[in-house]
């Protein structure tokens, strides 16, 4: 699939965070932990230059916990501060904080040697669309102060939020790259839901996430459908599963659109169990 998605908005939403960098202490990028590398902004690193960044794998309770920890130990030998999260339970928030603080900690001794006290530490919020940003800040801050949706582009420009305990945090909207490197980045961020369904081929999109499952996670793929005997093609499977949901029309033929809406509906809800698309 060659899936492309840069609207209008996202060219002005990559200005202004590159704006807002300028007056931020340190950033933390939000990216999804079910595929670490595709739901990455390749161009952050260069907006942030060298301000202290903190690359939070959320969504931790979706993935496959043993990759996780193999892209853990990826991020410490690249010499990059990470740790995986959780934004609806917050599960691993108070090492993200302990993480913080530290980083924090030191800007404010530099701010303390110059006459600056009692200031706010300004922490930019980063990623690409539906990885969880406004979901981390409220649940970061302890209070509904974000818009959340299970759908991308809900943040539609920069918000700035008032923690407490010296910090303040900006939720930025999701900006994906202008162009993708490769077809395989564009379509797991697809199978996330960093992309809208409305411009891609569903059907498509379900039958290769299919083959992913049937080479990557068979027992999974399995059990959540009722899958019995050898597993086929991506699109025989497609079929299969909506025979098994009742997805039917009039003649006995498949509606393909309708199953392929419940096949990446269950993926993204972790349905179809604990799953990471790509590995270190």
């Amino acid at each position: 699939m060659n899936i492309q998605w840069f609207p209008g908005h996202m060219a002005k939403a990559k200005r202004e965070i590159g704006e807002s960098l300028k007056m931020a202490d340190i950033v933390i990028e939000i990216a999804d932990c079910r595929a670490p590398r595709a739901s990455r902004s390749s161009d952050l690193g260069h907006l942030i230059n060298r301000k202290p960044l903190i690359v939070a794998l959320n969504k931790c309770d979706l993935a496959d916990s043993s990759v996780t920890c193999d892209w853990i130990e990826h991020f410490i030998k690249a010499g990059t501060v990470a740790v995986p999260i959780c934004s609806v339970t917050g599960d691993n928030f108070a090492e993200l904080r302990r993480m913080l603080d530290s980083l924090a900690q030191e800007k404010r001794e530099r701010d303390q040697a110059r006459g600056m006290k009692g200031r706010a530490i300004k922490i930019l919020v980063a990623g690409v669309p539906n990885v969880g940003k406004s979901a981390f800040i409220n649940k970061f801050s302890g209070r509904s102060a974000m818009e959340i949706g299970n759908r991308p582009g809900v943040t539609k420009m920069p918000q700035w939020i008032r923690v407490g305990d010296g910090y303040d945090l900006l939720d930025t909207p999701g900006v994906l790259a202008p162009k993708f490197n490769d077809e395989l980045t564009g379509l797991r961020l697809v199978w996330i839901g960093a992309i809208k369904d409305e411009i891609i081929d569903k059907t498509e999109a379900a039958m290769l996430l299919c083959e992913f499952l049937r080479d990557n996670y068979p027992e999974s793929l399995r059990e959540q459908y009722k899958l019995d005997g050898e597993l086929g093609g991506g699109y025989e499977i497609l079929l299969e599963i909506g025979k098994k949901r009742g997805c039917i029309v009039s003649g006995g033929e498949v509606d393909e659109h309708r199953a392929s809406g419940i096949i990446l509906d269950d993926f993204r809800a972790a349905k179809t169990g604990r799953i990471t698309l790509e590995n270190v």
